[in-house]
């Protein structure tokens, strides 16, 4: 028992480093390089955003290393400075991906919708569950530990609905970098790597959340399994 929670515990610290050490370094390697098109991030996300109709939606620079992302509740896509006035292939790729998130609000993406729709309670899960989850485990109270298990889910099921969301953004970003001319056909593999490497993130942080939900379930069965 001992070597397996080792084990657990090196998974959920190790799986999210190492995720993030390869969206950095692949970031970092192609923030290098620079498109073919020698466009700005700030450029193709205009690009793209007109050539999908959506002249409302804004473009503008934000503060922090890749804090770039979709607003949907302003129409504004806003990218990390480097991104913004750089013209790498990793910013057209970042560009482009949250670009992704805005023609997905247009066309009123279902698993878009669905997240937004969770964001409330995945928010009051996440504030509230491990609260529970510990006063019930410390006093050895099984309802209380269940109802935490039940607010953490929905902040798991966030997560997980939050997968097919970022794939597809992905997907869009790189039809619309190609077609738009942003791109070469060559470019495409080092383009791809950058969006693999952030999607991985996501991954990695679902597989984390789904690993300890289930943990917590199993002491929630030998739990009640005790009181009987």
């Amino acid at each position: 028992m001992g070597y397996g929670y080792l084990i657990y515990f090196l998974i959920i610290v190790l799986v999210p480093i190492w995720a993030q050490f390869k969206v950095k370094g692949a970031y970092k390697k192609y923030s290098e390089i620079s498109n073919s098109s020698g466009m700005s991030g700030a450029e193709v996300a205009r690009k793209i955003l007109d050539e999908n109709g959506l002249y409302n939606v804004g473009v503008e620079p934000v503060g922090g290393f890749l804090s770039d992302h979709y607003d949907p509740r302003d129409k504004t896509v806003r990218l990390s400075e480097g991104n913004y006035y750089g013209t790498s292939v990793a910013g057209a790729a970042v560009a482009a991906h949250e670009v992704g998130h805005a023609v997905q609000d247009k066309q009123d993406y279902a698993f878009l919708r669905f997240r937004h729709r969770l964001v409330p309670v995945a928010n009051l899960g996440s504030n509230l569950s491990w609260i529970l989850i510990l006063v019930g485990m410390l006093a050895n109270i099984s309802n209380l530990l269940l109802l935490g298990i039940v607010f953490m889910a929905a902040a798991v099921l966030f997560q997980l609905v939050t997968l097919p969301v970022e794939f597809n953004a992905s997907n869009r970003a790189m039809d619309q970098l190609v077609s738009s001319g942003v791109i070469r056909n060559d470019e495409e593999k080092e383009t791809r790597k950058v969006l693999n490497a952030a999607a991985m993130t996501y991954v990695a942080a679902a597989a984390v959340a789904v690993l300890e939900l289930l943990r917590l379930i199993l002491i929630y069965t030998g739990m009640t399994r005790n009181e009987d």
